[in-house]
């Protein structure tokens, strides 16, 4: 098994390392390959809407995106870990999702997503929201826990104290493990869900039908 994290937060070893780290050591544990990238520290810039990567299988802009979209495809799932700002994501990691996911033209279905997401106190739940849907739109499963996938912590290394928060992150862990084995073993057994053609529709009626 092998899992790409990408961390999201600006700051190096911050508490979005720490709720990762909580992770990682299950994933040692399980004797699951992953790495862990540090991306929200990084000058990403958001699509171009120039669908270059319709012919060309790769983003227009040539920096770690497609670098990160080779190792994707390669991995059995993906963590997305982002600080909370304004109810929402760091703005440098929706930039990178959005062009990772529409450019790679991979199949992504039945890999495995999980989110995490860390804040001194509100919005977790609307941060969570947001990078699941990354997920839903890509045939991914989606790992749960025993709570929301959040982290409180505002200085850095608070987050080591909230215990229900890094309780949750090992839970997590231990889920996605399980989900990847047996999504492994299920496509050995029984194949994957057959796919049907795809339809794409609008709201606005075509005037000349």
């Amino acid at each position: 098994m092998k899992v790409l994290i990408l961390n999201g937060s600006p700051r190096i070893n911050g508490n979005t390392t720490l709720a990762l780290k909580e992770i990682e050591k299950v994933f040692v544990e399980e004797g699951v390959e992953f790495e862990n990238i540090q991306v929200g520290n990084l000058t990403i810039r958001g699509c171009l809407a120039c669908n270059y990567c319709h012919t060309h299988d790769k983003c227009v802009v040539d920096d770690i995106v497609n670098e990160l979209s080779i190792k994707f495809k390669e991995a059995d799932g993906l963590i997305i870990a982002s600080p909370v700002y304004y109810a929402s994501a760091n703005g440098t990691l929706i930039s990178l999702l959005d062009r990772l996911f529409y450019s790679s033209h991979f199949d992504k279905s039945m890999k495995v997503g999980a989110s995490v997401v860390v804040a001194r106190r509100g919005g977790c739940s609307a941060t969570f929201d947001e990078l699941n849907k990354y997920f839903t739109i890509s045939n991914m499963p989606v790992v749960s826990s025993i709570y929301w996938n959040s982290v409180h912590g505002r200085k850095v290394g608070e987050a080591i104290n909230d215990e229900e928060g890094l309780l949750t992150m090992r839970y997590l862990a231990r889920n996605m493990v399980f989900l990847m084995k047996s999504i492994a073993l299920g496509k050995k057994e029984y194949g994957l869900p057959i796919k049907e053609q795809r339809v794409f529709t609008n709201f606005i009626k075509d005037e000349t039908e």
